[in-house]
């Protein structure tokens, strides 16, 4: 089975062709090809992304990949009776640039040996959702190929479970940690592709603390990474941090996170010392690091000791950050019934061989008439939305 697989969730555009067989001890895949398009540059003089900029990229921009990708693997084939119909004209109502691309791309063309189209459909900005999920709805209508339609932020839990040609089984029960720009939060899973949000942030994510934090600091976006440089150079020059910030909510009872009141504390020792040195941001940086990751382990942890899965899953962009992946190391050797699964960092940030492996999960195929966008797309659910 072969999947072709959009993810446009965000500031990302991905495009990927996954190649399946299952064999007797696990699912085998090969990444036939991938393609991905990054807007951060694009999105640093806002400090974030911005989703009206979003959308007009990703509308220029996968309509080029996906030909790329598919011309590359030699799999256009001439067919004068792939036309573009009324129909297909309005899905793209709102996206004429995009339409015109199609046009251009795939008139009286269709590809050999694809058998499903996989699209991120939520959560995520909803105008930039809304590009992919009509791209592929339109790609659906033109060569008769099913849609499967994928859940964001299953495809991070997924992308912790990924090999170099294989899918791991884990051992269930699982507790997932999901931390991203967008999102943070902890998902329990008794069974595969059965799914129940036991915390969540209440207000920013740890990515997006990150980000926020860098701009208060003078580094660019993405401030994860950016934040995460000073951090490590602070820790090797063995510097002392400036204040003592918050680590928000940990005496609670509760599964759930809270980043605004640490980006406010850092804004607000920021406007009492304009006038910070290097080190001195550095040595703040580190604590800044030290803050967010102390609470996504305390958490987990917390989680952990409440109920005793088999497997932690820690997936999402900011998994990617080396401190946060050593710590987590240190907490699950403490539990020698418990097996850590962490995201490739390949892999960590948004991407669309997470969305084909998720896809083929669960191969649950949708309308293309009835899909939508869902920018709120949330757990619980089941393995197919």
């Amino acid at each position: 089975m072969r999947i072709l697989a959009i993810e446009t969730s965000c500031d990302e555009t991905a495009v990927a062709l996954l190649a399946f067989t299952e064999k007797s001890d696990a699912t085998h895949y090969r990444i036939l090809a991938e393609k991905l398009y990054s807007q951060s540059d694009l999105h640093s003089a806002y400090g974030g992304v911005y989703p009206s900029l979003a959308k007009r990229e990703h509308q220029k921009i996968l309509p080029i990949l996906t030909k790329e990708l598919l011309a590359e693997q030699s799999l256009l084939q001439k067919d004068p009776s792939v036309q573009i119909t009324n129909t297909i004209e309005h899905v793209c109502v709102r996206g004429p640039a995009m339409l015109a691309a199609i046009k251009h791309h795939f008139s009286e063309t269709r590809p050999t040996t694809i058998d499903a189209l996989a699209v991120t459909h939520g959560p995520g900005l909803a105008p930039a959702l809304w590009v992919g999920v009509n791209f592929v709805r339109v790609l659906s209508l033109l060569w008769d190929i099913p849609i499967i339609a994928v859940n964001h932020m299953e495809g991070h839990i997924v992308s912790a479970l990924i090999t170099d040609t294989a899918l791991i089984t884990p051992r269930y029960p699982i507790l997932a940690l999901l931390v991203s720009g967008g999102h943070t939060e902890l998902v329990l899973a008794q069974q595969p592709g059965s799914y129940q949000k036991i915390g969540q942030t209440l207000d920013d994510a740890a990515g997006e603390a990150f980000d926020k934090i860098a701009r208060l600091l003078g580094l660019p976006y993405p401030g994860g990474p950016a934040v995460a440089r000073l951090a490590k150079w602070a820790r090797e020059q063995h510097l002392t941090a400036p204040v003592t910030l918050p680590r928000p909510m940990l005496r609670d009872n509760t599964l759930d996170f809270s980043y605004a009141g640490l980006k406010t504390a850092v804004r607000v020792f920021c406007e009492k010392h304009p006038n910070l040195t290097d080190s001195e941001k550095a040595a703040l940086a580190m604590e800044c690091e030290d803050a967010i990751v102390e609470t996504l382990l305390k958490k987990t942890q917390r989680a952990l000791e409440q109920h005793h899965p088999h497997s932690i899953i820690v997936g999402g962009g900011v998994s990617a950050n080396n401190h946060l992946r050593e710590a987590f190391r240190a907490l699950v050797a403490q539990y020698p019934n418990t097996t850590l699964h962490l995201a490739h960092r390949a892999h960590a940030t948004d991407n669309a061989v997470m969305i084909a492996l998720t896809a083929y999960s669960n191969r649950t195929t949708v309308d293309s008439e009835t899909l939508a966008a869902d920018a709120n797309l949330s757990f619980p659910c089941g393995a197919h939305e």
